[in-house]
């Protein structure tokens, strides 16, 4: 089956982001995706913390939400809609969350962002905790489609460092795809994105689809773009530097058997 990552340079107002998306969403299906991934806020991004926590929708209502859920019956695809910002507890913050639509516009499963991101070298700056309420619960959602089975694990940009979420995901049953959403800066992506990735599929014997905030933003933000698709021996399959566009990639299930069977790394596992 065939999957795909959107990368975006979204700028800090969300109704032409939302065109953008939809116009490349389209533009996956039509080159027969049947699980499309967004990249993290690609509603917004380079907006004031105030014209984000604006930007807040309540769980289960509201433009952007309501957005995701017609592209995706619209189309009759699996939507990742890369990340999005929920009320949260907290508020005077928000929860950066991302939502996944089956081909009927329903909503399957929510994640929450659970690690923030923190970054300072010279004049970049960046301490997401200050606007940004963590989430605290692992997404896992079944992919069942004419005969193909998956599952599927959700994470989120900073969260790629962190491998034990990954792990935990394999809980009963190790995941067939990870996807991951990501505003990875251009000085940490250009330094470890391609690594981590690969490092990932290849821990987890699993493919991976990494859907990347790519280019020069209105702001001046510079993003690493870089969306990719990774076999699970940790193989690029396909992939984007910077700009506007779509990642296609063929996800092969007996892949995941082939690799799983010649190398049991997952079966060794003492701790």
């Amino acid at each position: 089956m065939k999957i795909a990552a959107v990368q975006m340079i979204s700028g800090p107002d969300v109704a032409p982001n939302l065109d953008t998306a939809g116009r490349l969403i389209a533009e996956a299906a039509a080159a027969g995706a049947r699980l499309v991934a967004l990249p993290e806020y690609f509603p917004l991004i380079g907006a004031t913390d105030a014209d984000r926590l604006a930007a807040r929708e309540a769980d289960g209502h509201g433009p952007i939400q309501d957005f995701l859920a017609d592209a995706a019956q619209r189309h009759g695809i699996w939507l990742v809609g890369g990340s999005i910002p929920l009320t949260a507890k907290n508020p005077s913050k928000l929860r950066n969350s991302s939502l996944v639509f089956n081909p009927q516009g329903e909503r399957v499963r929510r994640y929450d962002k659970i690690h923030l991101f923190g970054f300072t070298k010279g004049t970049e700056s960046y301490d997401e905790s200050l606007t940004i309420e963590a989430g605290g619960d692992i997404a896992v959602f079944d992919y069942e489609e004419a005969g193909e089975k998956l599952r599927v694990g959700v994470a989120i940009c900073y969260d790629l460092r962190f491998p034990e979420l990954f792990r935990a995901m394999a809980q009963p049953d190790p995941v067939d795809l990870i996807v991951l959403p990501a505003a990875f800066t251009d000085t940490t992506g250009r330094a470890h994105w391609e690594m981590l990735l690969r490092a990932r599929a290849v821990e987890n014997q699993c493919y991976v689809l990494a859907s990347a905030q790519g280019g020069r933003h209105p702001n001046g933000r510079m993003t690493h773009g870089n969306s990719m698709v990774i076999d699970p021996w940790g193989d690029i399959l396909a992939r984007m530097d910077k700009g506007e566009g779509v990642v296609v990639g063929e996800l092969d299930r007996q892949r995941v058997v082939d690799v799983r069977s010649s190398l049991p790394a997952l079966r060794h596992r003492i701790l």
